[in-house]
């Protein structure tokens, strides 16, 4: 077991003010609403943690999971595309919105679906393929990998796995952030293993933490969230459509979790969806009940 006394009540840097702000990321990560040269991304595609750098692969991840620290997030967007997908010919997309809200100001007007998200004839049950949504929901968080603070990577999280009660310990993004802030816990100062769901047709995630940073590393990943390459990753860019692939990988999966209270960001977290642990509990017991439970 990792030291863990970076997380204890009695640390200075625990109780700073610092430590504070850090989890305001997570207000995002929980269901709060709060691309270009260069960039890099982690891909899905085909249940695997490719590393893409301009669009070009680099590296392959085959054993189903990365260590990462999450240090930026968008709040969930939506994106809608019309027609069939090309994959010899990826476009960007007809409609989008980068708070659920409504669309957009760059979508031209004669794209625009509806002037409320919460009206719009994409965002009924059906309209998408088999009983999905035409408009999907997506997240986009800013990471840095275990063992390569240096660079920041964009990772665009399907609707499967951010939404979601947990079950058997295993956590979709909201919950897991959920989670950690029960724990007063800041997402961007623990090591987080991202794994796929085996049981899963299509690429869909799960979340636990890890092990806590250490004092070195933690300001290193505060000096990465505010960074340009994490503000370029977490922002919502059209012209990126290298990213199409993962918006078709979960298409048919998004109809496996329930998001029909997801309309407007600011509501999701009406409903706790993990019980929240007692006050006498640390990292330590969540890394522990976690593996546990597997």
């Amino acid at each position: 077991m990792a030291d863990l006394s970076l997380f204890e009540g009695g640390n200075s840097l625990v109780s700073s003010d610092l430590f504070k702000q850090l989890q305001e990321v997570d207000d995002n990560l929980a269901g709060g609403s709060g691309g270009g040269s260069g960039l890099r991304r982690i891909s899905l595609r085909g249940g695997r943690f490719r590393e893409m750098v301009n669009g070009d692969q680099v590296n392959v991840k085959n054993d189903g999971f990365i260590n990462a620290i999450i240090v930026n997030a968008a709040p969930i967007s939506r994106t809608f595309y019309s027609g069939q997908y090309d994959p010899e010919n990826p476009s960007a997309p007809t409609c989008w919105s980068p708070d659920t809200d409504a669309p957009d100001s760059a979508v031209p007007a004669d794209q625009r679906q509806a002037k409320r998200c919460m009206d719009c004839k994409q965002n009924v049950k059906g309209s998408g393929q088999g009983e999905s949504r035409a408009c999907r929901y997506q997240q986009r968080i800013a990471v840095l990998l275990e063992g390569d603070m240096d660079n920041v990577y964009q990772l665009q999280l399907p609707a499967t796995s951010v939404f979601g009660k947990p079950v058997d310990g295993k956590m979709g993004m909201q919950a897991y952030a959920q989670y950690l802030r029960a724990h007063k816990t800041p997402s961007i100062a623990v090591v987080t293993q991202m794994y796929f769901d085996e049981n899963s047709d299509t690429p869909r995630l799960f979340f636990k933490p890890v092990r806590p940073l250490e004092e070195a590393e933690l300001e290193q990943a505060i000096k990465a969230r505010d960074s340009e390459d994490a503000i370029r990753a977490i922002t919502l860019t059209v012209a990126q459509t290298d990213g199409v692939q993962e918006k078709r990988d979960g298409e048919v999966a998004e109809d496996e979790v329930d998001i029909s209270e997801v309309a407007a960001p600011k509501k999701v977290s009406k409903k706790k969806e993990v019980a929240a642990p007692s006050s006498d509990d640390d990292l330590e017991a969540i890394v522990g009940d976690l593996f546990d439970d597997e």
